[in-house]
Protein backbone atom coordinates (compact mmCIF):
# COMPACT_ATOMS: atom_id res chain seq x y z
CA UNK A 1 0.00 0.00 0.00
CA UNK A 2 1.50 3.62 -0.98
CA UNK A 3 2.27 5.07 2.29
CA UNK A 4 0.80 8.07 1.69
CA UNK A 5 -2.43 6.55 1.84
CA UNK A 6 -1.70 5.55 5.45
CA UNK A 7 -0.71 9.11 6.53
CA UNK A 8 -3.92 11.01 5.29
CA UNK A 9 -6.28 8.09 6.18
CA UNK A 10 -4.47 8.24 9.37
CA UNK A 11 -4.62 11.85 10.40
CA UNK A 12 -7.70 11.94 8.65
CA UNK A 13 -8.73 9.74 11.27
CA UNK A 14 -7.62 11.63 13.93
CA UNK A 15 -9.49 14.74 12.70
CA UNK A 16 -12.42 12.51 12.91
CA UNK A 17 -11.96 11.86 16.33
CA UNK A 18 -11.02 15.65 17.42
CA UNK A 19 -14.01 16.67 15.60
CA UNK A 20 -16.27 14.19 17.68
CA UNK A 21 -15.18 15.52 21.01
CA UNK A 22 -15.15 19.22 19.58
CA UNK A 23 -18.89 18.86 18.37
CA UNK A 24 -19.64 17.05 22.13
CA UNK A 25 -18.66 19.84 23.86
CA UNK A 26 -20.02 22.20 21.99
CA UNK A 27 -23.25 20.62 22.62
CA UNK A 28 -22.80 19.61 25.71
CA UNK A 29 -22.73 16.01 25.01
CA UNK A 30 -20.91 14.99 27.97
CA UNK A 31 -20.27 11.58 28.05
CA UNK A 32 -17.54 9.09 28.94
CA UNK A 33 -18.35 6.93 25.96
CA UNK A 34 -17.90 9.47 23.80
CA UNK A 35 -14.63 10.36 24.93
CA UNK A 36 -13.42 6.76 24.79
CA UNK A 37 -14.14 6.38 21.33
CA UNK A 38 -12.55 9.57 20.38
CA UNK A 39 -9.44 8.52 22.09
CA UNK A 40 -9.59 4.84 20.68
CA UNK A 41 -10.05 6.18 17.77
CA UNK A 42 -6.97 8.74 17.63
CA UNK A 43 -4.71 6.57 19.11
CA UNK A 44 -5.00 3.30 16.51
CA UNK A 45 -4.67 6.25 13.39
CA UNK A 46 -1.80 7.36 15.33
CA UNK A 47 0.22 3.83 15.50
CA UNK A 48 -0.53 3.48 11.88
CA UNK A 49 0.55 7.54 10.95
CA UNK A 50 3.76 6.98 13.44
CA UNK A 51 5.21 3.56 12.06
CA UNK A 52 4.59 4.63 8.85
CA UNK A 53 6.18 7.94 9.27
CA UNK A 54 9.35 6.20 10.47
CA UNK A 55 9.48 4.27 6.56
CA UNK A 56 9.61 7.33 4.82
CA UNK A 57 13.13 9.20 5.42
CA UNK A 58 15.41 5.99 3.61
CA UNK A 59 12.94 6.54 0.75
CA UNK A 60 13.73 10.16 0.16
CA UNK A 61 17.24 10.48 1.18
CA UNK A 62 20.50 8.91 0.26
CA UNK A 63 22.33 6.62 3.85
CA UNK A 64 24.82 9.80 4.22
CA UNK A 65 21.66 11.73 5.61
CA UNK A 66 19.94 9.64 7.75
CA UNK A 67 21.02 10.59 10.80
CA UNK A 68 20.05 14.35 10.10
CA UNK A 69 16.70 13.75 8.87
CA UNK A 70 15.99 11.76 11.44
CA UNK A 71 17.53 13.96 14.49
CA UNK A 72 15.14 16.96 12.63
CA UNK A 73 12.27 15.09 12.77
CA UNK A 74 12.56 13.76 16.78
CA UNK A 75 13.82 17.59 17.34
CA UNK A 76 10.89 19.28 16.07
CA UNK A 77 8.22 16.58 17.25
CA UNK A 78 10.26 17.45 20.77
CA UNK A 79 9.46 21.28 20.16
CA UNK A 80 5.98 20.85 19.69
CA UNK A 81 5.38 18.50 21.60
CA UNK A 82 6.90 20.00 24.60
CA UNK A 83 6.84 23.56 24.19
CA UNK A 84 4.40 24.45 21.83
CA UNK A 85 1.39 22.29 21.95
CA UNK A 86 0.86 22.50 25.90
CA UNK A 87 0.49 25.88 26.01
CA UNK A 88 -1.29 26.65 23.09
CA UNK A 89 -3.52 24.04 23.79
CA UNK A 90 -4.44 25.41 27.15
CA UNK A 91 -4.86 28.42 25.74
CA UNK A 92 -7.37 28.01 23.49
CA UNK A 93 -9.29 25.90 26.24
CA UNK A 94 -9.53 28.48 28.57
CA UNK A 95 -11.24 30.57 25.01
CA UNK A 96 -13.44 27.87 24.60
CA UNK A 97 -13.31 23.80 25.90
CA UNK A 98 -14.37 22.92 22.13
CA UNK A 99 -11.38 25.77 20.49
CA UNK A 100 -8.64 22.75 21.33
CA UNK A 101 -10.39 20.37 20.06
CA UNK A 102 -11.44 21.93 16.62
CA UNK A 103 -7.93 22.90 16.47
CA UNK A 104 -6.39 19.89 16.97
CA UNK A 105 -9.04 18.41 14.22
CA UNK A 106 -8.00 21.16 12.04
CA UNK A 107 -4.48 20.52 12.14
CA UNK A 108 -4.58 16.81 11.40
CA UNK A 109 -6.95 17.13 8.64
CA UNK A 110 -4.08 19.33 7.30
CA UNK A 111 -1.82 17.50 7.44
CA UNK A 112 -3.30 14.40 5.87
CA UNK A 113 -3.38 16.50 2.89
CA UNK A 114 0.18 17.60 3.48
CA UNK A 115 1.06 13.96 3.01
CA UNK A 116 -0.38 13.64 -0.52
CA UNK A 117 2.40 16.31 -1.47
CA UNK A 118 5.12 13.30 -0.85
CA UNK A 119 6.10 10.92 -3.76
CA UNK A 120 4.77 7.97 -4.46
CA UNK A 121 5.59 5.23 -1.38
CA UNK A 122 4.99 2.05 -2.43
CA UNK A 123 6.84 -0.66 -0.53
CA UNK A 124 9.96 -1.79 -2.93
CA UNK A 125 11.97 -4.86 -3.11
CA UNK A 126 13.21 -7.58 -5.65
CA UNK A 127 10.06 -9.87 -4.85
CA UNK A 128 7.11 -7.44 -5.55
CA UNK A 129 5.76 -9.09 -8.59
CA UNK A 130 5.82 -12.31 -6.65
CA UNK A 131 3.83 -10.43 -3.83
CA UNK A 132 1.40 -9.07 -5.86
CA UNK A 133 0.31 -12.59 -7.79
CA UNK A 134 0.36 -14.23 -3.89
CA UNK A 135 -1.69 -11.90 -1.90
CA UNK A 136 -1.31 -12.40 1.91
CA UNK A 137 -3.00 -11.98 5.06
CA UNK A 138 -2.34 -9.55 7.90
CA UNK A 139 -1.83 -12.48 10.07
CA UNK A 140 1.09 -13.92 7.92
CA UNK A 141 2.36 -10.02 7.06
CA UNK A 142 2.43 -9.37 11.10
CA UNK A 143 4.03 -12.55 11.78
CA UNK A 144 6.91 -12.10 8.98
CA UNK A 145 7.54 -8.88 10.47
CA UNK A 146 8.11 -10.20 13.93
CA UNK A 147 10.09 -13.27 12.48
CA UNK A 148 12.30 -10.42 10.41
CA UNK A 149 12.85 -8.74 13.48
CA UNK A 150 13.16 -11.54 16.53
CA UNK A 151 16.25 -13.18 14.03
CA UNK A 152 18.12 -9.99 13.58
CA UNK A 153 20.16 -10.29 16.38
CA UNK A 154 21.29 -6.77 16.27
CA UNK A 155 18.35 -5.10 15.98
CA UNK A 156 16.59 -7.12 18.89
CA UNK A 157 19.05 -6.57 21.11
CA UNK A 158 18.93 -2.63 20.50
CA UNK A 159 14.96 -2.95 21.35
CA UNK A 160 15.31 -4.61 24.62
CA UNK A 161 18.33 -2.14 25.17
CA UNK A 162 15.79 0.63 24.24
CA UNK A 163 12.95 -1.25 26.33
CA UNK A 164 15.02 -1.30 29.42
CA UNK A 165 15.54 2.66 29.15
CA UNK A 166 11.84 3.04 29.04
CA UNK A 167 11.05 0.87 31.59
CA UNK A 168 12.75 2.56 33.92
CA UNK A 169 12.38 5.67 32.96
CA UNK A 170 8.45 5.21 33.30
CA UNK A 171 8.95 3.65 36.97
CA UNK A 172 10.51 6.68 38.19
CA UNK A 173 8.49 9.28 36.32
CA UNK A 174 5.48 8.52 38.04
CA UNK A 175 7.58 9.08 41.24
CA UNK A 176 9.22 12.32 40.35
CA UNK A 177 6.79 14.57 41.79
CA UNK A 178 6.62 13.01 44.88
CA UNK A 179 10.53 13.44 44.70
CA UNK A 180 10.95 16.57 44.27
CA UNK A 181 7.94 17.79 46.36
CA UNK A 182 8.78 15.61 49.16
CA UNK A 183 12.66 14.82 50.00
CA UNK A 184 13.59 17.56 47.63
CA UNK A 185 11.44 19.81 49.22
CA UNK A 186 10.99 22.37 46.32
CA UNK A 187 7.33 24.16 45.92
CA UNK A 188 5.54 22.50 42.92
CA UNK A 189 6.04 25.77 40.60
CA UNK A 190 9.39 24.31 40.19
CA UNK A 191 8.48 21.03 38.81
CA UNK A 192 8.13 22.17 35.49
CA UNK A 193 12.50 22.66 35.78
CA UNK A 194 12.17 18.90 35.81
CA UNK A 195 10.19 18.80 32.91
CA UNK A 196 11.69 21.28 30.91
CA UNK A 197 14.93 20.34 30.91
CA UNK A 198 15.42 17.00 29.69
CA UNK A 199 13.06 17.77 27.02
CA UNK A 200 15.57 20.88 25.94
CA UNK A 201 17.75 18.28 26.02
CA UNK A 202 16.17 15.79 23.36
CA UNK A 203 16.30 18.61 21.40
CA UNK A 204 19.55 19.44 21.76
CA UNK A 205 20.48 15.46 21.36
CA UNK A 206 18.62 15.43 18.57
CA UNK A 207 19.89 18.08 16.70
CA UNK A 208 23.47 16.98 17.63
CA UNK A 209 23.37 13.79 16.48
CA UNK A 210 24.67 14.26 12.88
CA UNK A 211 27.49 15.36 14.26
CA UNK A 212 27.72 13.33 17.82
CA UNK A 213 27.08 9.62 15.96
CA UNK A 214 29.20 9.80 13.06
CA UNK A 215 32.49 10.58 15.56
CA UNK A 216 31.99 8.80 18.51
CA UNK A 217 30.17 5.95 17.21
CA UNK A 218 26.84 4.59 17.38
CA UNK A 219 28.07 1.32 19.78
CA UNK A 220 29.30 4.00 22.40
CA UNK A 221 26.51 6.00 22.04
CA UNK A 222 24.12 2.98 22.91
CA UNK A 223 26.19 2.57 26.18
CA UNK A 224 25.91 5.78 26.84
CA UNK A 225 22.18 5.38 26.54
CA UNK A 226 21.91 3.50 29.16
CA UNK A 227 24.82 4.75 31.85
CA UNK A 228 23.85 8.40 31.25
CA UNK A 229 20.44 7.96 32.55
CA UNK A 230 21.35 5.02 34.99
CA UNK A 231 23.64 7.94 36.47
CA UNK A 232 20.74 10.76 36.78
CA UNK A 233 18.77 8.10 38.25
CA UNK A 234 20.99 7.82 41.12
CA UNK A 235 21.98 11.27 41.58
CA UNK A 236 17.97 11.88 42.09
CA UNK A 237 17.91 8.93 44.82
CA UNK A 238 20.92 10.41 46.55
CA UNK A 239 21.70 13.75 46.27
CA UNK A 240 19.83 16.96 47.16
CA UNK A 241 21.07 19.12 45.06
CA UNK A 242 18.30 20.56 42.47
CA UNK A 243 21.26 21.96 39.56
CA UNK A 244 23.35 18.49 40.11
CA UNK A 245 20.00 16.66 39.38
CA UNK A 246 18.54 18.98 36.65
CA UNK A 247 22.18 18.32 34.94
CA UNK A 248 22.47 14.85 34.74
CA UNK A 249 18.49 14.91 33.58
CA UNK A 250 19.52 16.64 30.71
CA UNK A 251 22.60 14.89 30.22
CA UNK A 252 20.36 11.75 30.24
CA UNK A 253 17.82 13.28 27.90
CA UNK A 254 20.62 14.04 25.21
CA UNK A 255 21.77 10.35 25.19
CA UNK A 256 19.13 8.70 25.04
CA UNK A 257 17.67 10.77 22.27
CA UNK A 258 21.38 10.03 20.36
CA UNK A 259 20.49 6.63 20.62
CA UNK A 260 17.13 6.76 19.55
CA UNK A 261 18.24 8.36 16.22
CA UNK A 262 21.08 5.21 15.94
CA UNK A 263 18.22 2.49 16.29
CA UNK A 264 16.27 4.29 13.77
CA UNK A 265 19.21 4.99 11.15
CA UNK A 266 19.81 1.12 12.11
CA UNK A 267 16.45 0.15 11.00
CA UNK A 268 15.97 2.04 8.14
CA UNK A 269 19.31 0.86 6.64
CA UNK A 270 19.43 -2.64 7.32
CA UNK A 271 15.40 -3.63 7.41
CA UNK A 272 14.17 -4.62 3.62
CA UNK A 273 12.04 -2.06 3.13
CA UNK A 274 8.76 -4.23 1.98
CA UNK A 275 9.25 -5.10 6.15
CA UNK A 276 10.35 -1.94 7.44
CA UNK A 277 7.04 -1.15 8.49
CA UNK A 278 6.21 -4.47 10.13
CA UNK A 279 9.35 -4.93 11.60
CA UNK A 280 9.03 -1.14 12.63
CA UNK A 281 5.82 -2.12 14.48
CA UNK A 282 7.27 -4.95 16.15
CA UNK A 283 10.58 -2.70 17.58
CA UNK A 284 7.91 -0.39 18.95
CA UNK A 285 5.61 -2.90 20.35
CA UNK A 286 8.30 -4.64 22.85
CA UNK A 287 9.95 -0.54 23.37
CA UNK A 288 6.55 1.06 24.30
CA UNK A 289 4.34 -1.87 25.50
CA UNK A 290 6.66 -1.95 28.83
CA UNK A 291 5.82 2.23 29.51
CA UNK A 292 2.99 0.32 31.89
CA UNK A 293 4.64 -2.40 32.98
CA UNK A 294 7.42 0.26 34.20
CA UNK A 295 4.70 2.93 36.06
CA UNK A 296 3.46 -0.33 37.95
CA UNK A 297 6.30 -1.68 38.73
CA UNK A 298 7.39 1.99 39.96
CA UNK A 299 4.28 2.56 42.01
CA UNK A 300 4.99 -0.64 43.95
CA UNK A 301 8.63 -0.13 44.39
CA UNK A 302 7.59 3.12 46.04
CA UNK A 303 5.14 1.80 48.06
CA UNK A 304 7.17 -1.07 49.27
CA UNK A 305 11.18 0.74 49.54
CA UNK A 306 10.57 4.52 49.44
CA UNK A 307 11.33 7.02 46.94
CA UNK A 308 15.34 7.65 47.02
CA UNK A 309 15.41 3.67 47.08
CA UNK A 310 13.36 3.23 44.07
CA UNK A 311 15.23 5.45 42.35
CA UNK A 312 18.35 4.18 43.33
CA UNK A 313 17.38 0.30 42.30
CA UNK A 314 16.38 1.60 39.20
CA UNK A 315 19.56 2.67 38.41
CA UNK A 316 21.45 -0.48 39.26
CA UNK A 317 18.45 -1.96 37.24
CA UNK A 318 19.49 -0.29 34.11
CA UNK A 319 23.03 -1.23 34.23
CA UNK A 320 22.54 -5.05 34.94
CA UNK A 321 19.43 -5.30 32.31
CA UNK A 322 21.48 -2.82 29.37
CA UNK A 323 25.00 -3.63 29.88
CA UNK A 324 24.94 -7.88 28.95
CA UNK A 325 22.56 -6.77 25.82
CA UNK A 326 25.05 -3.60 24.87
CA UNK A 327 28.11 -6.14 24.98
CA UNK A 328 28.06 -6.72 21.21
CA UNK A 329 26.47 -3.46 20.10
CA UNK A 330 29.52 -2.23 18.56
CA UNK A 331 30.24 0.60 16.07
CA UNK A 332 31.46 -1.94 12.95
CA UNK A 333 28.29 -4.17 14.32
CA UNK A 334 26.14 -1.53 13.41
CA UNK A 335 28.15 -1.15 9.95
CA UNK A 336 28.07 -4.69 8.94
CA UNK A 337 24.62 -5.04 9.50
CA UNK A 338 23.58 -2.41 6.60
CA UNK A 339 23.54 -3.95 3.01
CA UNK A 340 26.84 -2.98 0.66
CA UNK A 341 25.54 -0.29 -0.71
CA UNK A 342 25.27 1.90 1.73
CA UNK A 343 28.02 0.77 4.14
CA UNK A 344 29.92 1.56 0.38
CA UNK A 345 27.29 5.65 0.42
CA UNK A 346 29.34 5.90 3.64
CA UNK A 347 33.06 5.41 2.75
CA UNK A 348 34.98 8.98 2.16
CA UNK A 349 35.06 9.87 -1.92
CA UNK A 350 38.59 9.02 -2.97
Amino acid sequence: MDRRRILTAGNWLRAAGFALLAVALANGWRHVALLYAAVFLAGCAETLVDNAALTIPPRLLPREQLERANGRLFATQSVINTFIGPPAGAALFALAASAAFYTGAAAFAFAGLAALLLPALHPTGENQPRRRSTPTTITQDIRSGWVHFWRHDLLRRVAFISAAINFFGSATGGLLVLLITGPYQLPMSRYGLFVAVPAAGAIAGSLLAEHVVPRIGGGPTTWLAALVPAASYAILGLGHHTPLALAGMFCAAVAASLNQIVVSTLRQAAVPDELLGRVTAAYRLVVLGVVPLGALAGGLLGRGLGLRATFIAAALGLVLAALPLASRVTTRALRDAEPTRHRNELQPAP
